[in-house]
């Protein structure tokens, strides 16, 4: 019997493994562990499922679960990049792009195709379901961030502009969620967890 795409697969999944040692700035709810970038994809792809009612438009659920689950898997090879880091750009990088094509590249060629093409849509943003991901994936952060005091904001010194800076693309994919995000926000001013 042949194995040959199965094989590919087996070794595609050895080596998204990785991805549970790539650990993010921010920290679990309540906690002072750093998240690593599994859990962080694991918890986006269960809000987006819990969420997607508040959606702007209807989405293609299974497509968004998609790209949170490989979103950051290119990191693998080009490590995490702070949201609010002054040095290097948060925005995809020609690093990120050879990443993808190598670990997707581990998977017969029509899966890769499919989740290259994924990824690359959720980078670009421009459809509904990207900007419902991309949504979801800006959201954690903040939760996780008003629930530790401030967290990473504190930590790394980042005021009330960067944050609602980088949080406002919520509204692209959820007016409602963002509404909710933005009173987090100017809530974590009134607390004195985020400086103005």
């Amino acid at each position: 019997m042949e194995y040959t795409n199965l094989s590919k697969q087996i070794e595609f999944i050895k080596e998204v493994d990785k991805l549970k040692y790539i650990l993010r700035k921010t920290k679990l709810f309540n906690s002072d562990r750093n998240e690593n970038d599994a859990e962080h994809s694991w918890h986006l792809a269960l809000m987006a499922l819990v969420l997607a009612g508040h959606a702007n438009v209807e989405v293609d659920l299974l497509k968004v679960i998609k790209m949170l689950l490989i979103h950051d898997i290119v990191e693998i090879d080009a490590g995490d990049t702070f949201i609010y880091d002054n040095q290097k750009s948060h925005t995809n990088t020609e690093e990120e792009r050879k990443a993808a094509q190598r670990i997707f590249g581990l998977l017969p060629d029509q899966q890769a195709t499919e989740l290259i093409a994924i990824w690359e849509e959720f980078e670009e943003q421009q459809t509904d379901e990207a900007k419902f991901a991309r949504a979801m994936d800006r959201l954690e952060p903040l939760l996780q961030n008003t629930s530790n005091k401030g967290g990473t904001w504190n930590e790394f010194g980042v005021n009330y502009e960067k944050v609602y800076t980088k949080k406002q693309v919520i509204q692209q994919g959820s007016t409602v969620i963002w509404q909710y995000a933005e009173q987090l926000i100017n809530e974590s001013v009134e607390k004195g967890i985020l400086t103005k």
